[in-house]
């Protein structure tokens, strides 16, 4: 199966994780799920996640297996939410797991190493199982409140992430929940290496310049 990245080079550096990643949604947004997809790719993200919540599985293959010609096209990375059969089918780079998913333990090894392996986490005790199930990437929050996202978590904040970040290193931890434009540089002070949005470009009337803000508020206050 071609791939585009090589897996052990990303886990031997994350960078390629780190950065903006922009969940696509197949919810009723301003934007449809493509055109959220080309605006963030555009606009400098470096990683996409599909999301999609009322699609068919055929309709989901199908939105994936687009997603996964636009990164590469980019050079750029693409993750499926929650399906690592999806993600497998359309030669994804990787599975985003909630923690209502199968723990990351459950996927076979031969299938771990096809794809890498994000986690949502909202507590340090999470956190730190997460880090132990040796995922690629650790998702925390919600940092800010959000409606996007229905949760029994209240907002985390920049102290409870700086926490979250010290338990989970060396594994590089996103940043998620109620992230926009005016919240996005005081992550730097939670030492998040990277932050995840969704209706901050499905929604934006410009999505390419929301991305390209989101990223330069978020790189100049990261050493």
């Amino acid at each position: 199966m071609k791939q585009l990245f090589k897996h052990s080079s990303l886990r031997d550096n994350r960078k390629g994780i780190c950065g903006l990643h922009v969940l696509v949604d197949d919810g009723n947004w301003r934007n449809t799920l493509i055109d959220q997809a080309k605006s963030a790719l555009r606009g400098g993200a470096n990683v996409l996640q599909l999301r999609t919540k009322v699609s068919t599985d055929i309709d989901v293959l199908k939105w994936s297996k687009a997603l996964r010609n636009l990164t590469r096209l980019n050079n750029k990375l693409f993750f499926v939410n929650d399906r690592f059969d999806i993600a497998l089918a359309s030669e994804a780079d990787g599975v985003h797991l909630g923690q209502e998913d199968i723990s990351p333990t459950m996927i076979p090894i031969n299938i771990r190493e096809r794809l890498l392996i994000g986690r949502s986490t909202h507590n340090i005790e999470q956190v730190t199982k997460a880090k132990k199930d040796n995922v690629d990437y650790i998702a925390f929050g919600p940092i800010f409140s959000t409606t996007t996202k229905l949760s029994s978590f209240t907002e985390r904040g920049i102290t409870y992430l700086k926490d979250a970040v010290a338990a989970a290193s060396p594994i590089p931890v996103i940043a998620i929940g109620g992230i926009n434009c005016d919240n996005v540089s005081t992550l730097s002070a939670g030492g998040a290496q990277g932050f995840a949005v969704i209706s901050e470009i499905a929604n934006s009337p410009n999505p390419v310049d929301t991305t390209k803000q989101l990223i330069a508020k978020f790189s100049s206050r990261v050493k």
